[in-house]
């Protein structure tokens, strides 16, 4: 199937590293359904890509509730008819806070979002892809914090680490339909979570600004923060039909800094 005819739903795509994925699939002619919970900045960001020539959709949803990732897809097959791949991007980093500090409000909110999110994505978009019946693939956002835990980010590490698992039992369940089930594990990127973590680490442990995104990428091997574009080349290639053998990963995408 040409690239034209591919349709890509990415969830937590109105800035970011969901809008670089967003932007990529665009370049790489698959008509794209945008989706964040941040109206204002989605709508522009839609205006942004169709400036650019891509066929594009935008629908607001907040990914910890099941019937908006159907509402997603619903209004992904009245556009353009199908779904091929389906991105669980959308994610929060919770508290930067010592383990003995969580709240059970703290817990409760990254696991609905990072965790239920992403299970209520899988869902929606494995019943879409087995109803029409010639595969496709879903793609979730893990982070190199679901390969090894980080201090002071005990719910977001657990809330990946999760998405690990899911993807994986996902991948095996769906194999028989031929969908494959993957997942990519970003590293630091000088994003606007990053501008929040690192205001939550001066409050925790005392930092400056600045200094513990500075202390985080100096372990980088490859001696720079990754960009949009380094996490959109893997997803671009994830969902294309040139991944179509593999399934059931987690790929770290993070310059070197966790090796596994």
């Amino acid at each position: 199937m040409a690239n034209n005819e591919r349709v890509a739903v990415v969830t937590g795509s109105a800035q970011g590293l969901g809008k670089g994925i967003a932007e990529k699939l665009g370049e790489n002619g698959f008509k794209v359904v945008l989706s964040d919970i941040n109206e204002e900045v989605l709508n522009e960001t839609l205006e942004e890509l169709k400036g650019k020539g891509y066929d594009v959709i935008a629908k607001v949803a907040d990914v910890s509730k099941k019937a908006d990732h159907e509402a997603l897809i619903e209004a992904a097959v009245d556009a353009f008819g199908h779904i091929d791949a389906y991105i669980n991007n959308a994610g929060v980093e919770g508290a930067v806070e010592q383990f003995e500090n969580i709240t059970e409000e703290d817990m409760d909110f990254v696991l609905d979002v990072n965790v239920k999110g992403v299970f209520y994505g899988i869902q929606a978009a494995a019943t879409q892809l087995k109803k029409q019946g010639h595969g496709g693939t879903i793609i979730n956002a893990s982070s190199i914090a679901g390969h090894e835990g980080f201090d002071f980010l005990s719910t977001y590490s657990a809330s990946k680490f999760a998405v690990r698992g899911l993807t994986q039992v996902a991948s095996k369940e769906f194999a028989k339909d031929n969908i494959t089930v993957n997942a990519y594990c970003p590293g630091i990127a000088a994003t606007g979570m990053w501008d929040r973590l690192d205001e939550k680490f001066m409050e925790v442990i005392g930092t400056k600004k600045g200094e513990a995104l500075e202390q985080y990428a100096s372990s980088i091997s490859l001696g720079r923060t990754q960009e949009p574009k380094d996490v959109a080349n893997l997803v671009a290639f994830l969902a294309s039909e040139d991944a179509g053998y593999i399934t059931g990963q987690a790929i770290l995408t993070d310059g070197g800094i966790v090796y596994r």
